[in-house]
């Protein structure tokens, strides 16, 4: 039975696809992890980055969650496999709004999935509508990823009570893994603040059930490796192996792989 884990964060540009990638590739190469990766954001940035082109696609997770269809799974990219998407999954929200159990939809067609890889990691749309919804709902754990910028710790801040409020009503058991600070600069000193607030934060929601397990990872550095590697359609490690963020990716991907 697999553990599944939601990257999920209202704002957007915060590294959630990349994250997804790399984590899926470390949890796979290092751990040799059965894993499978969901891009449920219609941007469709994660399936870009696996080297997809997503109108080129015959089918997505859209025809699963709205048709029924078998999950068409691409398989074995940098040892994972991918369920795609693109812009079509936009469709969706409106689509889903009249269905019987519209908030599990998305839990009911990974039901056969999960005696089939050991992770699973969902690519969260930057939003709170029903596909976000469906993402909490099928997650057991959520990992979030917080820009170090000070406007981006403001709207997590909203965030983290706005998650917990929905779980509550929907997915009472599901819990945060941790935040994971990205694009982080150490030469300014909004970086340095906006890290200290989120660590602040996060000791602050110890006494929660839902935060008492959380951990604030080390930042991920803001580096240029990043844009290159995921425009050559590679993991940073196999794009600049020596590069220090792998360090921190790998660290991330090692409490994944705890987590019970």
């Amino acid at each position: 039975m697999s553990k599944t884990v939601a990257l999920f964060n209202m704002s957007g540009g915060v590294g959630k696809s990349t994250l997804t990638m790399n984590l899926g590739f470390h949890l796979a190469e290092n751990f040799k992890k059965r894993v499978l990766l969901i891009d449920m954001d219609p941007q469709a940035s994660l399936t870009t980055f696996m080297g997809l082109e997503p109108f080129e696609l015959p089918k997505t997770v859209y025809d699963s969650l709205l048709a029924h269809e078998p999950l068409p799974i691409v398989s074995n990219i940098f040892g994972c496999d991918l369920l795609p998407t693109n812009i079509i999954l936009t469709q969706a929200e409106l689509e889903l709004s009249s269905e019987l159990r519209r908030e599990y939809r998305l839990q009911d067609i990974l039901e056969k999935a999960r005696e089939e890889y050991d992770v699973i990691l969902i690519d969260s749309p930057p939003s709170l509508g029903l596909l976000s919804i469906n993402c909490l709902v099928a997650a057991q754990y959520l990992l979030i990823p917080i820009q170090t910028e000070y406007k981006s710790v403001e709207a997590t801040m909203n965030l983290l009570q706005t998650t917990y409020e929905i779980a509550q009503k929907v997915n009472r058991s599901l819990k945060i893994a941790g935040a994971i600070p990205t694009m982080y600069d150490d030469r300014t000193s909004q970086a340095k603040r906006a890290l200290q607030t989120i660590e602040e934060l996060f000791a602050s929601l110890k006494g929660n059930q839902s935060f008492a397990e959380a951990t604030v990872f080390p930042p991920i550095p803001r580096r240029t490796d990043f844009a290159n590697a995921t425009a050559e359609h590679v993991p940073l490690a196999k794009y600049a192996p020596r590069n220090p963020a792998i360090a921190q990716l790998e660290e991330i991907a090692a409490v994944v792989e705890r987590l019970p």
